[in-house]
């Protein structure tokens, strides 16, 4: 397995955490987003991707590039150790939480949008900067009612053990944290990404920890 990404993708965060918690080894192949004017913008790499966004994921003769893919691709190919509930109505909240961060919340406040602010749009840093706020907050504000107002809600997003939810709510409070947007409107978030964060799996996918890491 390879994982082609950047340390500090939420989406490629996504993935290292999925593998890690179902105990996959992979080799971690980087592509710095900012690098030589963007490493996923050359020929090589969009052989590859043609989107020439990270993640990539490569399985033998299968190659993903989405992120919620690639993990509903390995709960099917490697279900030992399960990343989504055993019930119909589980798996459906889990991906509902999962992909309300993934794409509602995220693509409004990724690398691509922040530089074509800047660059194409002429906007001044502390405006992008508040572009960035104002959707994280309006994102979190829901997410955080649809957490701490549903007793499916546990130690983790959905009950007792880490799922697909998590996997997309760490990256998203750690690129929230770089922004320094104030958390403490958002204790069920907070509370979670602290249990997170003390697993093993997690820790070991945290950007800082990553071979790439700046």
């Amino acid at each position: 397995m390879k994982l082609y990404g950047y340390f500090r993708s939420s989406a490629a965060y996504r993935v290292r955490i999925a593998l890690n918690v179902k105990q996959l080894g992979y080799e971690s192949v980087p592509v710095h987003l900012i690098r030589d004017g963007g490493q996923q913008l050359a020929q090589t790499y969009r052989e590859l991707n043609p989107t020439a966004l990270v993640p990539t994921f490569i399985d033998q003769n299968v190659s993903i590039g989405q992120s919620i893919a690639i993990m509903e691709y390995l709960e099917e190919a490697y279900p030992q150790v399960p990343i989504l509930p055993e019930t119909q109505a589980g798996r459906a909240r889990v991906r509902s939480l999962a992909q309300f961060i993934a794409c509602d919340i995220h693509p409004l406040n990724n690398l691509r949008v922040l530089k074509y602010l800047k660059r194409e749009l002429g906007v001044t840093e502390e405006v992008k900067n508040e572009w960035y706020l104002h959707w994280i907050r309006q994102g979190f504000d829901s997410l955080e009612k649809m957490l701490a107002s549903s007793t499916d809600t546990g130690v983790y997003c959905h009950g007792d053990t880490p799922t697909m939810a998590d996997f997309c709510l760490v990256p998203q409070v750690a690129n929230a944290r770089r922004f320094n947007l104030d958390m403490n409107p958002y204790p069920t978030i907070v509370r979670i990404d602290a249990a997170c964060n003390k697993e093993e799996a997690f820790i070991n996918a945290a950007p800082d920890n990553q071979s790439d890491a700046e």
